[in-house]
């Protein structure tokens, strides 16, 4: 057995063995017996859709004495709350503001959130006692400015369906879950999940050192709707340190959702631990439900979503028939496609609604499909990115090799 202050000095020593979760599975998938003294660190990673995203800040207004408190506050048109602290005639705003927030159906509080972090100036407005105060500020300005989640990174998700023959304006699609049995939607990251890699809650718990939207963080504890079947966590970081390619919002056919992502080092303690590092996406339950209440309809695996499937999206452009009203560009939930028809790698979640949209196509994927007593039902939108929460675990295990990271022992258990 292993200790984390050992595999810390062997990090320290530049002896440490650091595999991505990735790089760990292909080892087993290819029958390659791995043990204990093989590997010191595993990198874990999820990016994907995740609602409960916030950031508490506190934003410069006007000068001092100009109003007492703020009524309400905007940011580029995204509406906050004022306070807790009313920071009386001090000119400032401490604010909370939802990743779900919404200034209009395409730009959310998620959108909000990498735009500061990639240093763009953002629109301040303030209401105080009938009187508007207007200002211009930038993240460097901002004091104090983190992300919290109330939750994330779900040990497993759903592929959810719609059984009736209406379309439904949700959250879980791009232009409406359409039915009965036409279509599903799916999140996770499967066997790279942080959580589906640590079963037994030995490693990932209250005081966790984690990376959150690229920044390095901590676990706070269990997140909202958090069960014994699927567990979820709670977490913080500061914006200063993020990565806006790690982070961002997209528009749904219900508004514009939050993308987090969230990356976690397992230390490589002893077998059981790596026994629940080597489990494979085939091995992963996923849930599928109807979009109706979220009630469970059965059950089939993270295989079907991530396995013999595209993780990446390819272009054609020599398909292209540069229609003037490009349904693939118009649909795309975060803005990714670009005129000349080329995909914005930063800005792409590789979720698959183009490859639908583009009659031609341009856009290509095999986004799989799941097997229900119904039939077989074709992945229409995948709301979690596998290729760049596989890029982030390998950001996690670059820091660790280069010292700028090291994991910790949690404080206690979720």
């Amino acid at each position: 057995m292993k200790t984390i202050e050992e595999i810390n000095r062997k990090i320290a020593n530049n002896e440490a063995i650091i595999l991505t979760a990735a790089e760990l599975k292909s080892m087993v998938r290819d029958g390659q017996k791995v043990t204990v003294d093989d590997v010191d660190v595993v990198t874990t990673g999820t990016f994907g859709v995740m609602s409960g995203t916030m950031a508490v800040m506190m934003v410069p207004v006007a000068g001092k004495c100009s109003f007492e408190r703020a009524d309400a506050i905007w940011l580029n048109g995204v509406p906050a709350q004022p306070g807790p602290c009313p920071n009386e005639r001090l000119g400032v705003v401490d604010l909370v503001i939802n990743g779900t927030a919404r200034a209009n159906d395409r730009y959310g509080g998620g959108h909000l959130f990498q735009d500061f972090v990639k240093g763009k100036e953002i629109e301040v407005l303030v209401e105080a006692h009938g009187r508007r105060y207007e200002n211009q500020v930038m993240l460097d300005e901002i004091d104090f400015a983190r992300i919290i989640t109330t939750r994330l990174a779900f040990k497993n998700y759903h592929a959810l369906i719609n059984p009736t023959s209406s379309t439904i304006s949700t959250i879980f699609s791009v232009t409406g879950l359409t039915g009965p049995f036409t279509e599903t939607t799916v999140s996770g990251c499967g066997e790279i999940n942080p959580l589906q890699n640590d079963p037994s809650h030995r490693i990932i718990g209250v005081g966790t050192r984690v990376l959150l939207n690229g920044a390095s963080g901590y676990i706070m504890g269990k997140g909202t709707r958090a069960s014994p079947d699927k567990p979820n966590v709670s977490a913080y970081a500061d914006m200063k340190d993020m990565d806006p390619t790690m982070m961002g919002g997209m528009k749904t056919a219900h508004g514009p959702e939050c993308l987090t992502s969230l990356a976690v080092p397992i230390p490589v303690l002893d077998e059981d631990i790596l026994s629940g590092l080597k489990i494979l996406d085939q091995n992963v339950p996923l849930p599928v439900s109807d979009i109706n209440g979220r009630t469970a309809h059965s059950k089939v695996n993270y295989g079907h979503i991530w396995g013999d499937t595209d993780k990446v999206i390819r272009v054609e452009k020599e398909r292209c028939l540069h229609h003037p009203d490009c349904a693939a560009m118009r649909t795309c939930p975060t803005e990714a496609i670009s005129n000349n028809f080329v995909i914005n790698r930063d800005l792409c979640i590789n979720c698959g609604t183009c490859t639908l949209q583009c009659s031609e196509g341009v856009f290509r994927a095999r986004l799989g499909s799941i097997k229900l007593a119904e039939g077989t039902v074709p992945i229409s939108l995948r709301q979690s990115d596998r290729a760049r929460a596989e890029r982030l675990c390998t950001m996690l295990k670059n820091r660790i090799l280069k010292q700028k990271f090291t994991p910790t022992q949690m404080m206690e258990p979720l």
